[in-house]
């Protein structure tokens, strides 16, 4: 059987073969709904199978995209990259996933083989602090968007959430119980100071200083995830030791959660909590436990977009940062402050 060809479908739809092309291309700008429904369904009649890689290659595209992942361990990574797979494969592209483990050079490292492989685009939650690799290829001029963190002297489309937002929603939740010793559970900002943890330590002195309470720096509990549960116990076994205690990622909030357990402490009875992220098992524990929520599938989908209009030269080249603004979800894990404070 002869292979069918696009002048096939063009002679049978009575259209050039650019028409054709342009449809297959998804370029619809200068066509008209009748023409589209016809090339539509002269394709569908012929069971016209196009060979993606042949239009790729002419196009000087391979239609994949490539993400490398700091860590998909959070709630925020696994919402962000389902967000961004089923944006691309809506056009036609498919999507390499690779994750860092927070280790510079395994990003490097992956950064360095999508590239082989000729990706189209990059979507990146960088770890590191090395920009070279990152410079080069927006010298390049090389589609490259950052998402949930930004990298010192790379400008380039990066979207995350307004971080300092996020923690004062949670301070004032605590501050509107009457909790006025309040602590925050952080993992170490680390020798690379990743955006989202310094920003959140930043904006916790600040929530501090602005509601006119006492600094106290044994109440930054900042640990390694498997040191947590040691951290929290020096942390509640304090002379004044904190009635409220802020989680700033999902994974502070699950050792967190942990630790109460072992204790079999009551939450919020014996501590008021909030945590950062709205990871699905802080709905489902018992009582449910307050939350500010990252809109990681929206920010999924516009880092998506924000991709494919470099990839097809139709974005801004202006490097902007884009910022979402979260929401808090109030459940049952926070209460009015004991009558002793």
């Amino acid at each position: 059987m002869k292979k069918l060809t696009i002048e096939d479908v063009a002679q049978k739809a009575g259209v050039s073969k650019s028409t054709v092309s342009q449809f297959l291309n998804k370029r619809y700008k200068y066509m008209s709904e009748a023409t589209r429904n016809r090339i539509s369904e002269v394709i569908d009649e012929l069971n016209y199978q196009p060979n993606g890689l042949a239009r790729g290659l002419k196009r000087n595209r391979t239609n994949t995209v490539g993400v490398v992942v700091g860590d998909i361990n959070y709630s925020l990574s696994i919402q962000c990259i389902h967000a961004i797979e089923n944006e691309l494969q809506l056009s036609g592209n498919q999507v390499m996933i690779c994750n860092a483990d927070e280790n510079p050079d395994k990003e490097a490292k992956y950064v360095e083989t999508l590239m082989s492989r000729q990706v189209d685009g990059l979507i990146v939650f960088p770890t590191g602090d090395d920009s070279s690799i990152y410079q080069r290829l927006l010298d390049e001029q090389y589609p490259l968007v950052f998402m949930d963190r930004l990298l010192e002297g790379i400008a380039t489309q990066s979207l995350l959430v307004d971080n300092e937002m996020a923690v004062k929603m949670a301070f004032k939740e605590f501050i509107r119980h009457g909790h006025e010793r309040i602590a925050l559970l952080t993992l170490p900002a680390g020798r690379y100071a990743i955006t989202p943890r310094k920003e959140r330590a930043f904006s916790y002195r600040r929530s501090v200083e602005e509601a006119g309470l006492e600094w106290r720096e044994e109440y930054v509990c900042s640990a390694p995830r498997e040191e947590m549960g040691e951290a929290l116990e020096r942390l509640l076994s304090l002379p004044e030791p904190p009635t409220a205690l802020l989680a700033a990622n999902d994974i502070a909030l699950a050792e967190m959660l942990k630790y109460a357990n072992r204790r079999s402490m009551s939450i919020p009875r014996d501590l008021s909590v909030i945590g950062i992220d709205d990871a699905e098992f802080a709905e489902i524990y018992n009582p449910a436990i307050t939350t500010v929520r990252q809109p990681a599938y929206e920010m999924g989908v516009q880092a998506a977009k924000i991709l494919l209009a470099g990839i097809e030269d139709t974005g801004t080249s202006v490097p902007i940062t884009y910022r979402f603004p979260p929401t808090l979800i109030k459940r049952q894990s926070v209460q009015a402050a004991p009558k002793s404070e």
